[in-house]
């Protein structure tokens, strides 16, 4: 069963027919008992909320309906977060998932393996972790989310809204630092990476026999406006990479020149810590040209890492770049014991080539300077780049000109010289 839809002339799917996609999706089906698998907040410019709801009322009728949102490592939704995003759905439907707690081992991913795929760099067996609820007796999984270029496997989603986003710690850790490793400029924007691989591998040795039905979007957000391109639904892996090709022409920005200076604004709805406002320097750093400058306007940014463990080790070593970290996995047992937090360590760093400066209002100066950063006040810096009146793209500012980015999550920009 493969159900997609793609817009025709720039005009976007409707939500009529996002609907009739979900019920058409389900139809002859008997169904008794379905989990949703959606992301969290902070995909909330998907439109995977929109697609949950339609499900759950095309299913709570005749079905107990449970919903799994794939947190991954980062904070669970409040009321308010789960309401915006997810509409009516009763909040006693959703279950929060806890990544150091919730999962079962479901197999291993063999050193073999990873070493053909990742040229040798990584060469250790990964154990596979995923939430126990996933293994729970549901007539029907259905994993829902945005195929968007992303840092760790080329393009986010599929297998990864299950493994990642419901995995367990080792499995995300370890999963993380292969990608890193591997490096980002060689997985950004791109299906068939090795963590993409490894993903695939853990989905079709220990979920073969679960009905998993993958609903992917391919989205943009123009003034802030959910703008679905495609929705592609289907069992097999033809979804994925229809809505990659799709995705690699609406969320990949091809620029001429690399960019002197870049400024990004995080949504304070969506960005309160640098583990999830880092998007800024990863989907920009293959545009910025050295000795460029970053800008991040943070408005809401309070604290590092998403939970207590991974603030921590990012307050204590800071964004230090891909070989300073290789070098500290050689002989650091905090490093070799919290790999995601250790990949985050490159994914947030420039290596040196560009300054990163975040402008922020609830955390100090020294603490951001503590993580090799440039600091500085939001409110001054949002004075002269001002997010309201600033439009997406070039934008010249007291006589300077500038790149303006409203929200990095939604793309990924590349300079040609660094396209392949």
């Amino acid at each position: 069963m493969r159900i997609f839809l793609e817009e025709k002339n720039g005009v976007a799917i409707s939500n009529d027919q996002i609907r009739n996609a979900v019920l058409e999706s389900i139809k002859g089906l008997k169904l008794g008992k379905v989990l949703l698998i959606p992301p969290d907040f902070t995909r909330f410019y998907s439109n995977a909320g929109f697609i949950t709801n339609a499900y759950y009322h095309a299913l709570k009728d005749t079905c107990t309906v449970d919903i799994l949102p794939a947190l991954g490592t980062h904070v669970p939704m409040t009321d308010d977060e789960l309401t915006e995003m997810f509409g009516d759905i009763p909040h006693d439907r959703f279950f929060e998932h806890k990544f150091r707690e919730d999962v079962v081992d479901v197999g291993v991913v063999p050193g073999e393996f990873i070493s053909q795929i990742t040229e040798g760099i990584w060469t250790e067996d990964i154990r596979c972790q995923i939430n126990k609820r996933v293994l729970d007796d549901y007539d029907l999984i259905v994993s829902i989310g945005q195929v968007v270029p992303h840092e760790v496997v080329g393009m986010a989603n599929h297998a990864k809204n299950l493994f990642v986003g419901c995995g367990g710690s080792e499995f995300i850790n370890k999963s993380h630092m292969v990608g890193a490793m591997y490096g980002m400029e060689r997985i950004m924007g791109k299906d068939h990476t090795p963590p993409r691989r490894i993903f695939d591998y853990a989905f079709e040795n220990f979920l073969k026999d679960k009905p998993v039905l993958f609903a992917l979007t391919v989205t943009t957000a123009p003034a802030g406006k959910i703008h679905t391109h495609g929705l592609y639904i289907s069992y097999d892996r033809s979804g994925l990479e229809a809505a990659v090709s799709l995705a690699q022409k609406t969320n990949l920005n091809i620029v001429e020149e690399p960019f002197e200076k870049v400024v990004v604004y995080l949504d304070p709805s969506e960005f309160k810590s640098t583990w999830l406002g880092n998007k800024a320097v990863y989907r920009t750093r293959m545009a910025i040209k050295d000795g460029g400058e970053l800008i991040v306007l943070a408005p809401a940014v309070k604290m590092f890492g998403e939970d207590k463990t991974n603030d921590a080790f990012i307050r204590k070593y800071g964004y230090m770049g891909r070989e300073n970290v290789l070098e500290e996995m050689k002989h650091n047992d905090d490093f070799l014991n919290n790999m995601g937090a250790a990949a985050h360590l490159i994914h947030g760093s420039s290596d040196g080539r560009f300054s990163i400066t975040y402008a922020v209002k609830n955390i100090t100066k020294e603490e951001i300077e503590s993580v090799h950063f440039k600091a500085a006040d939001y409110d001054e810096m949002a004075k002269i780049y001002n997010p309201e009146t600033l439009k997406l793209g070039y934008n010249t500012v007291n006589g300077e000109k500038i790149y303006y980015i409203p929200n990095p999550a939604l793309g990924l920009w590349v300079s040609k010289d660094k396209l392949n």
